[in-house]
């Protein structure tokens, strides 16, 4: 069911979805990247700790980042190379600095479905002069910090990059320190097709030009762009910077004025584009949607996407394209004055059309239908005009995010928020993240009602012409949940992982794969996204390296029973249809739930989705060796 105060579809395209879907029954998922034998997820690229699968077009061609170098250090006197693969490392400490080199720890991959050697494996794939990670690191080592967020049939790939280190003689009263280290830009889009043809998305707003008594100075401050999808015409939309703040000015102003063979320009300047301590810039920048035309190596054309108010004073205002389907429809988010209200400024989603001459215009996704919205984002739109977002409320006393659709076809339609997990609008946080021409909706939903814990997740899928909410891990089955057969009683199982340690003693856990995030749906059904995988703790002493046994192994962090400690870790995940369908025939012979109806402990650190890089300007990570 649907929330009642919400309108449904319009009677079109109710119809349109009715006739592509049918009415069949929810679908059985298999995870495609598990390993058959030792139920290993692979889900990121070699030497980094996380993966995260973005997009996937109806090729089933996937896109996705990894983050995150495995922190393998060892004692000084041991030079050899640790194999860790087996269990969780810490990540490399993130610091940032422009007296340190740049390390690079964010990477793109591709992942397809007709892999010469493993379906669906993560493939490493340079943006930008970026080369793979490595343990031990190799010289030059990698500055570049790349991200792939989009896919098309044609293989046309979209993303942001970063600039390579650049580097100036250090003059400040250190006695130890050579050089300052700063990078041209902090953030760029790109658009890369199948013949390695890279273009990189410069912003209108790169340069800032500062009046001195003594002359005009030019500065180059960078700007900053995104390319978050890209449509079968090879339309990119986006984001870009189109001018700075009005204190930001003043900021570079004094790193002109104050500049001193202690603090030069460019280093100055990197300096305020760090984040502080409370994660905020010092330098912001006015920053708008873009659609960019992307034709035979060039980009032909580049439209701006305009904001939903008309901007007459100095403030900060966003907009961006997220989404965009076959016609060039974009979704996105804005601000906005509702209702032309100067009193109610809001960031709130919102879809732009191109009009007869070209240009494109603003509609506002009317969310006053929904009683107190505080904000809301359209993450994706179809090619028959659904809109798929969330808003932002409170509900029971909490801020919660909503997913929400819409027909932007039908000119009175409102947002339709669809009966979650409960059979009700619940208190669960949820987001719609794409949608394809099915209207199957993927996303994630919170699942359980700790009011002052962090909420686990997992990926859902949604069918509008069904109305039917469903959690992902209830589609799987059991071999992709981490189950197996028994062959002694024919029940499921946890598979059981054995690895032997440093100290020579054989440890045990239980496989474990949960999927917390879907992020892309091809019109056939496959499905991209994040998977948490248990794995066992490695031990560190307190300098933070790797505790070693007489036989060169890690040593695992063991329970009073003898079993391993472990923690989950994020993996992209594939997930494709089996041919069967949920039926309680199918149920029953897959009724593979623990005994004891609990997970284990879920382990929250560096397991966040790479979703929330599409909202806002990178805070890139920066990062040294303790």
């Amino acid at each position: 069911m649907k929330f009642k105060l919400e309108k449904t579809l319009s009677l079109v395209a109710v119809g349109v979805l009715s006739v592509l879907q049918g009415a069949q029954a929810a679908p059985v998922y298999e995870i495609k990247n598990i390993d058959a034998d030792t139920f290993n997820l692979n889900g990121t690229i070699e030497n980094t700790r996380n993966g995260y699968g973005m997009s996937v077009n109806n090729n089933n061609e996937a896109v996705g980042a990894a983050k995150g170098k495995k922190k393998l250090n060892v004692d000084e006197d041991d030079d050899g190379v640790i194999d860790i693969e087996d269990g969780v490392s810490d990540a490399e400490t993130i610091t940032y600095s422009v007296n340190l080199p740049i390390l690079a720890n964010n990477f793109t991959f591709t992942s397809i479905e007709n892999d010469a050697t493993t379906p669906w494996l993560p493939t490493f794939e340079s943006v930008n002069g970026t080369t793979a990670p490595t343990f031990p690191e190799v010289d030059p080592v990698n500055s570049v910090d790349t991200f792939y967020y989009g896919i098309n049939d044609a293989k046309v790939k979209v993303g942001e990059m970063t600039a390579a280190e650049q580097k100036v003689d250090y003059s400040g009263s250190s006695t130890t320190q050579e050089y300052w280290y700063y990078r041209d830009y902090e953030q760029r889009g790109f658009v890369k097709d199948d013949t390695n043809t890279e273009i990189p998305l410069v912003p209108p707003y790169i340069e800032y030009v500062s009046k001195q008594d003594s002359g005009d100075v030019t500065v180059n401050v960078g700007g900053f762009s995104s390319a978050t999808a890209v449509n079968s015409a090879n339309m990119v939309t986006g984001y870009a910077s189109t001018d700075i703040s009005k204190n930001s000015a003043s900021i570079i102003d004094s790193c002109v004025s104050n500049k001193s063979d202690t603090a030069p320009i460019d280093i100055c300047v990197q300096n305020r584009q760090y984040p502080n301590t409370n994660g905020f810039r010092d330098i912001q920048y006015q920053t708008r949607g873009y659609v960019w035309r992307y034709e035979a190596g060039t980009i032909a054309e580049a439209l701006l996407l305009p904001l939903g108010l008309e901007t007459t004073n100095d403030n900060v205002y966003t907009g961006q394209g997220l989404g965009i389907n076959t016609d060039g429809v974009v979704a996105g988010r804005s601000h906005v004055y509702r209702k032309g209200d100067t009193d109610r400024l809001a960031f709130d989603a919102a879809y732009w059309t191109k009009g007869a001459d070209g240009s494109y215009q603003y509609n506002w996704v009317d969310v006053d239908t929904v009683k107190d919205v505080r904000s809301s984002i359209a993450y994706d739109i179809n090619d028959n005009g659904i809109l798929v977002g969330s808003y932002n409320k409170y509900i029971e006393g909490y801020p919660r995010d909503k997913f929400f659709y819409m027909d932007t076809s039908d000119a009175n339609a409102e947002l339709i928020t669809p009966f979650d997990l409960y059979n009700n609008v619940s208190d669960l946080s949820s987001r719609g993240r794409d949608i394809n021409n099915n209207g199957q909706v993927v996303g994630y939903i919170e699942t359980t009602h700790d009011k002052e814990k962090p909420r686990p997740k997992a990926g859902f899928l949604y069918d509008i012409a069904k109305d039917e909410f469903t959690n992902l891990n209830e589609l799987l089955t059991c071999e992709s949940k981490g189950f197996e057969k028994d062959p002694d009683t024919d029940k499921w199982i946890r598979h059981e992982v054995k690895l032997t340690d440093g100290t020579g003693v054989e440890v045990t856990y239980d496989s474990e794969i949960i999927i917390v995030e879907a992020n892309s749906i091809n019109d056939s059904g496959t499905i991209v996204g994040t998977a948490f995988i248990r794995k066992p703790s490695y031990k560190f002493d307190t300098d933070g390296n790797l505790v070693l046994g007489d036989n060169g192994k890690p040593i695992f962090e063991l329970r009073a029973d003898g079993d391993a400690v472990t923690a989950f870790l994020p993996r992209m995940m594939v997930l494709q249809t089996s041919g069967a369908e949920v039926t309680d025939e199918w149920k029953a012979a897959n009724n593979c739930i623990d005994e004891s109806g609990e997970s284990g402990d879920y382990e929250r650190k560096g397991a966040a989705s790479l979703g929330w890089l599409l909202m806002l300007p990178l805070v890139w990570l920066r990062r040294r060796r303790k």
